[in-house]
């Protein structure tokens, strides 16, 4: 077997899960024309990567089979083509649509937003809310962590945008960020102290309770 032979086995064990949606590992191994225990091989390491997991299932007496199927991490391991679809739209919003008509459209998306994060943020402290905020926006790509200052305010590090290629284009796509970050913090104030359109390594938000709150 060669050297690419394991990574073509573990893209064609994925490729397999993608399209059955659920399969026990002599059935992929047939599929694959490879043994079932080199396929049990496969299927390990892939859940070790979080890509595949497993529920067992009795059919009969004897030990219980497992039953194979994608993560979500495994899913998003596929090429994803919303990015472009997000672009093209855009695109079309901007050469039909009044400036003003499409920066209300996605202030108003910011604040749809914001109201579905501080459902899901709830009213405790403020370090708990940001740190739930961090662990959503981790679970959307952005690979968020959060930081306290010796001034008592936190900043949010973005270190991944999700959405960089469309802001690379479309800038205002951040000022929609920076109202997003207000209005779920409605009780702090809110600035953007680095960004990534601007040569920073990362987006950073620094949030500071307000006297007012």
């Amino acid at each position: 077997m060669d050297a690419q032979a394991p990574a073509s086995n573990r893209e064609a064990v994925l490729s397999l899960l993608l399209r059955r949606g659920e399969s026990e590992a002599g059935v992929l191994a047939d599929a694959m024309g490879i043994s079932v225990q080199a396929m049990r091989r496969h299927l390990r390491s892939l859940a070790e990567d979080q890509l595949v997991e497993a529920t067992a299932l009795a059919s009969g007496p004897g030990r219980p089979s497992n039953r194979w199927r994608l993560t979500r991490k495994g899913e998003d391991h596929f090429p994803d083509g919303s990015g472009h679809f997000a672009l093209g739209l855009l695109d079309s919003m901007r050469a039909t649509l009044p400036p003003e008509l499409m920066t209300t459209l996605l202030q108003q998306q910011a604040i749809g937003k914001s109201e579905h994060y501080r459902q899901r943020l709830g009213n405790g402290p403020l370090e708990t809310r940001i740190q739930r905020l961090a662990d959503l926006r981790c679970d959307e790509g952005y690979v968020t962590e959060c930081v306290r200052d010796a001034d008592g305010s936190w900043c949010l590090h973005e270190l991944h945008c999700s959405v960089q290629r469309i802001a690379e284009e479309f800038p205002v796509v951040c000022d929609q960020e920076l109202m997003l970050m207000r209005h779920t913090f409605q009780d702090c104030d809110v600035e953007r102290v680095h960004w990534r359109l601007e040569g920073g390594h990362s987006c950073g938000f620094k949030i500071t309770p307000s006297p007012r709150a």
